[in-house]
């Protein structure tokens, strides 16, 4: 169980989503013992969340910023699962596969959650069956949006995988046409199963046809239309 320690919050509890989500199927009680086994943590750039391999003794609740999911294999090659921003409930599936965590989580700007301890999760959940059910919605959410990029690594071509990185980073990280990225080149290239270089000559080519700009980290899209359609042939 996590003991927290004496610190300042820093957010408050009751304006928290987790915990609104949390007492639709939950009493106040059951909430009030999660709340005291939890900690509230910042996190640099950078920074692990959560770590692969490493003991899954709790999930984090994301309250502010944008994490990366990554997954190292056996060759020591990265591949990033998928990008979210807050709020998230991060490392869910730990809640299911006991004893290690199946991947790492990096914080890709500085950020802020609470640690949740998954014993005391786990209790309150099999207690409850309709709170199960919904931390079960939050898990296969995160594997949706996995099992896409490696649909759109297997099947398309570096345009169309570029392509399908910008239009998620657009409508479901930064929900505007017009965003300056929190991910390095190479974090990109992670994302879409390709080269540094690939998304490098990928991105400038799509600004000399008009279809983005870039200017240092900062993208605006020019034609939405054209870059789905270069997504679905590509």
């Amino acid at each position: 169980m996590i003991y927290p320690e004496k610190r300042p919050k820093l957010y408050n509890c009751d304006t928290c989503l987790f915990k609104i989500i949390s007492c639709q199927y939950i009493n106040s009680e059951e909430f009030k013992k999660l709340q005291d086994s939890s900690i509230q943590l910042r996190f640099k750039k950078g920074e692990a969340i959560l770590k692969q391999g490493a003991n899954a003794s709790y999930l984090v609740f994301l309250q502010k910023g944008i994490v990366k999911f990554n997954l190292e294999d056996e060759m020591g090659k990265n591949l990033i699962l998928t990008i979210t921003k807050s709020p998230s409930l991060l490392g869910s599936a730990n809640i299911f596969y006991e004893g290690i965590n199946i991947f790492s989580v990096y914080a890709v700007e500085d950020c802020e959650g609470c640690l949740i301890d998954i014993p005391m999760l786990k209790q309150i959940a099999l207690l409850n069956t309709d709170f199960l059910m919904k931390l079960l919605e939050l898990v296969s959410g995160m594997f949706k949006t996995s099992v896409f990029n490696f649909i759109s690594l297997a099947h398309k071509q570096v345009n169309g995988r570029i392509a399908d990185v910008i239009i998620y980073l657009s409508t479901s990280v930064y929900q505007s046409l017009s965003f300056t990225l929190s991910l390095s080149r190479k974090e990109l290239s992670e994302f879409a199963g390709c080269s540094t270089e690939n998304v490098i000559h990928t991105l400038s080519r799509f600004h000399k046809e008009g279809i983005l700009s870039v200017e240092g980290k900062k993208i605006e899209i020019h034609d939405f239309e054209r870059l789905q359609k270069i997504s679905k042939f590509g």
